[in-house]
């Protein structure tokens, strides 16, 4: 929170840049200021009249020395305001005529309401009020019912409550200043946090793409590479499949990477992301490169359609247990996914029977695992793999609807 102060903000920050001096400058206007009003006489025939009377030597030197201690005021405000209660009380005690010299009292009760907390505050004004009126109107030299009398009361019970005011301003303006400082770190924080968790996101995708494509190009290319000299046209088929999955490595790819472009960049694909819509396409390339795939979908469409999110996610958790079935299970195995909604979730699991030679190599040393697991935890869901008692492999998620 700022305050456009115009022609005086140098002023200002000069003074708060020199406290010191700012307040020798105040004390020098209240020296000035009880000077001038020792001269007045509240009880002239036309009332208050100025020059009818002198403040005697030792008046002089009480203000003096109340505004001298003002000097001090930020840095002991307890003891200045003690030290100008004492003098006050002793000009009100022996001065005749009086003088002012309460004024500093006043302005070291503002000092010390601004710079404490409420309840001190209270304590301290109705002390120093009471002392100074109960004084003035006991042992001094004018009755107890004079103006003057009232006037202390008042000026000190108003330097108390304005002191009181400016702290509670300040602390207001303090708590703002937090908050929106709070509040800009915070979104620091959270942007920090978005960007995290869409990088992980990407990388997830981006896997799960090159992952499940490379594994149907080697295993094509590996056929076609087998069969090219004696069985040129089941090769021929396989470089097909080649060159379809890897067309769709590159679509899926593209749409991935476009998702790191500008929202205004009109070459952003608006293609939806893949889902249990097309799920038997996905099958499809992996029984072309011969994995027998069995598929059971039962969701309940009067349910309604499955959120977004959990249609990728699951269609991906399958594409990612599939493509490792078809890397680490051996030759002739066979795989088994199934889809059921049960309540507020849905149940994704893939099985595989291992083959008749697994792979040497164990499922799990790369980032597919993971990648499930952290989708399904995402949604709020969980995902188990393990080994199958008899051989092969399982995969189940529970993904929240």
């Amino acid at each position: 929170m700022t305050t456009d102060l115009g022609r005086f903000a140098p002023t200002r920050q000069w003074m708060r840049a020199h406290p010191l001096a700012t307040d020798a400058v105040l004390a020098f206007g209240a020296f000035t200021a009880m000077v001038v009003g020792s001269f007045a006489d509240p009880h002239g025939p036309h009332g208050p009249t100025f020059g009818t009377r002198t403040p005697d030597p030792f008046s002089l030197l009480l203000m003096l020395l109340g505004a001298a201690a003002l000097v001090f005021r930020r840095r002991q405000p307890r003891a200045v305001l003690a030290v100008t209660c004492g003098l006050s009380l002793l000009e009100l005690t022996t001065g005749e005529p009086r003088a002012p010299v309460a004024m500093c009292t006043v302005i070291a009760l503002y000092t010390v309401a601004a710079r404490t907390d409420r309840p001190t505050t209270w304590r301290i004004g109705l002390l120093t009020m009471a002392g100074l009126t109960g004084v003035a109107m006991l042992a001094g030299p004018l009755p107890w019912y004079a103006q003057e009398n009232i006037g202390i009361f008042a000026w000190t019970g108003m330097a108390a409550a304005a002191g009181d005011a400016v702290r509670s301003r300040r602390a207001f303006v303090d708590a703002i200043r937090e908050r929106a400082e709070r509040a800009e770190r915070t979104r620091d924080e959270e942007a920090r946090r978005r960007v995290a968790e869409e990088r992980l996101r990407i990388a997830r995708d981006l896997h799960d793409v090159v992952a499940h494509h490379i594994a149907l190009v080697n295993v094509q290319a590996g056929v076609a590479a087998h069969v090219m000299d004696k069985r040129p046209d089941q090769a021929k088929e396989a470089l097909a499949h080649v060159r379809d999955a890897s067309r769709s490595a590159l679509n899926e790819l593209r749409a991935t990477v476009g998702l790191l472009r500008q929202s205004g960049d009109p070459e952003a694909p608006t293609e939806p992301a893949p889902g249990l819509g097309v799920l038997e396409e996905l099958v499809d390339t992996f029984r072309h490169a011969g994995l027998p795939v069995k598929v059971i979908v039962q969701l309940d469409r009067a349910a309604g359609a499955l959120p977004a999110a959990v249609d990728l996610a699951a269609y991906r958790v399958i594409q990612e247990a599939l493509t490792n079935v078809r890397k680490h299970a051996g030759p002739g195995a066979r795989a088994e996914v199934s889809v059921v909604r049960v309540g507020p979730s849905v149940e994704v699991t893939v099985l595989d029977d291992g083959g008749a030679e697994p792979s040497a190599a164990e499922p799990g040393g790369g980032h597919g695992l993971l990648g499930m697991r952290e989708r399904a935890g995402a949604l709020g869901g969980s995902c188990f793999a393990g080994p199958r008692f008899g051989g092969g492999y399982r995969v189940h998620a529970i993904l929240p609807t």
